[in-house]
């Protein structure tokens, strides 16, 4: 019966702890379960889901990546100073930025799977290289319309209304970034369930050495998956910069826990012990509720990264007790 219970614990307990807390939220406050307020909350959390899903891949092929923090912050001011700077065209304020993700993600690897530094250690030296690189290109100043230049100039360029659509807009009344991230959480599923090469990454995480004896080129599947760290991370700072109007150079500073986070809190939704697309949706959802009902509550801004802390506590606590479980 205990062994049941726990199971049972283990494979909803996540779900129901989201269920009442938004029961609690919807009787402290009626404004909170509003479409309004719950479409606020899901665009809330688009570019934590990003970010996330990234966290998901390395996690899957038994990584880590530290890095995808100072990514967004990197790719947002490169964003924003296309445009404001440089005045260049939508197309290449979207690639770009993209492309530096992927090569963030490709120097992890490099370490990672060439060189055989430890991944903790691998990733947590490019966060740093990382955040020095955009600080130095922006010289520690965030990017906005008609900023004043170093050189007593102003800036030429503005950020496009089209690009801003892609963060403030919305199409059938429902968000842009929340359509973006559903169609991203599902075609990340698919990816990992129907496909050869998702298939192939979570061999690799599972039991490398088996994978590698399977004829799996685990060396290039380790390597694709941190490039898509990389890349789904640019994708959170492409529409950080589209959602606030600004290229802030500390975007991602606060991204990287509350991905973590979510990722840890989807190893319990549905029992799946495991890195998976659906839990971290749903992890990053658990904290965009508890965030967004704070604030409701009036409750200081500094008490959310207690919140954050111990969500990842508890969710770390509950999948690791079930997995050890399960090895006895």
């Amino acid at each position: 019966m205990k062994s049941k219970a726990m199971d049972f614990t283990f494979r909803y307990g996540s779900l129901m702890i989201i269920a009442f807390v938004i029961l609690f939220f919807s009787l402290w406050n009626e404004n909170f379960f509003t479409y309004g307020n719950l479409t606020d909350i899901l665009r809330s959390i688009s570019i934590v889901t990003f970010v996330a899903i990234g966290v998901t891949f390395s996690l899957t092929v038994d990584g880590f990546d530290l890095s995808v923090g100072s990514t967004v912050s990197l790719t947002t001011v490169v964003a924003a100073a296309l445009m404001v700077w440089y005045e260049q065209p939508l197309y290449v304020v979207i690639i770009l930025p993209l492309v530096l993700g992927a090569i963030v993600g490709l120097i992890n690897s490099l370490l990672i799977v060439r060189i055989r530094i430890p991944d903790l250690l691998a990733t947590l030296a490019i966060m740093y290289i990382v955040a020095g690189v955009h600080k130095t290109f922006t010289k520690g100043y965030s990017i906005y319309n008609n900023m004043q230049l170093t050189d007593g100039t102003t800036a030429p360029g503005t950020f496009d209304e089209s690009f801003l659509w892609l963060g403030q807009g919305k199409w059938l009344g429902i968000p842009v970034p929340v359509i973006l991230m559903i169609i991203a959480v599902v075609l990340v599923h698919l990816f990992f369930t129907y496909t050869k090469y998702g298939r192939q990454m979570a061999m690799t995480g599972g039991n490398e050495e088996a994978a590698r004896l399977s004829g799996v080129r685990v060396k290039r599947i380790r390597t694709a998956a941190y490039v898509a760290s990389g890349v789904f991370a640019a994708i959170g700072g492409i529409l950080f910069a589209a959602r606030v109007g600004t290229g802030q150079v500390d975007a991602g500073a606060s991204l990287l826990m509350e991905s973590v986070a979510a990722v840890f809190v989807g190893y319990s939704v549905l029992g799946a012990g495991k890195p998976n697309v659906i839990g971290t949706f749903f992890g990053a959802v658990l904290i965009g509720v508890l965030l967004n009902g704070m604030t409701m509550m009036n409750l200081q801004y500094y008490t959310n990264d207690i919140v954050k802390g111990s969500v990842l506590v508890l969710a770390l606590a509950v999948t690791f007790i079930h997995l050890n479980r399960k090895k006895q």
